[in-house]
């Protein structure tokens, strides 16, 4: 593999940011758009990565603004979504290499914890726990128990634990968890029992 960068994207690279998650996503991809471009207006999108050599951009991250319902007051969290690598270039690293930026990035920001829905296996390879393994809760009952990913930043302390409650843009679009017959195939992929 060639030297990639990871970078902070911009306006200018709109473009760029689409045609990955295009790629990357298929026919979810317009939602994906669109909820990123609902969150860039509401200014809850933090941190935006982009991982890109000589070639051109490869990769994108996201981490926007999320909430933990805590016991004792509601908490600022981030929510790592979306996470896409061109399918020419997956499996070279650069997805590994876009979630450590992001989570040096949240780390940074001062976020005590950073969520995703995804793979336990590729995420907990990469030192991400299931979250009920620290008293947090999913926001819905269609993430199966393992797909809901967390990591703990410096910031985290251990009264936060609570149910993750995601901005109302994700819900618009129905892009939390999954519908059958999607996630009766996760579910018994991750729980063949």
């Amino acid at each position: 593999m060639t030297d990639l960068d990871i970078r902070s994207a911009g306006p200018e690279d709109t473009a760029a940011v689409e045609e990955v998650v295009e790629q990357s996503f298929g026919d979810q991809a317009t939602s994906i758009i669109d909820v990123l471009a609902l969150l860039r207006s509401f200014e809850d999108l933090r941190v935006e990565l982009l991982a890109e050599d000589e070639d051109g951009v490869h990769g994108y991250v996201a981490l926007s603004r999320a909430w933990l319902d805590a016991r004792e007051r509601l908490v600022d969290v981030l929510v790592l979504s979306p996470l896409g690598v061109r399918p020419e270039r997956q499996g070279t690293g650069i997805g590994t290499a876009l979630l450590a930026a992001a989570v040096e990035a949240a780390a940074e920001d001062g976020a005590p914890l950073v969520f995703l829905e995804g793979s336990p296996d590729f995420y907990a390879a990469r030192g991400w726990d299931a979250a009920s393994e620290h008293g947090l809760d999913r926001p819905s009952v269609r993430i199966p128990d393992q797909a809901c990913r967390v990591v703990l930043l410096p910031a985290h302390e251990p009264w936060m634990t609570g149910r993750l409650v995601y901005p109302d843009v994700w819900w618009r679009r129905d892009l939390v968890g999954l519908r059958d017959p999607d996630l009766a195939a996760v579910e018994a992929a991750v729980d063949p029992g």
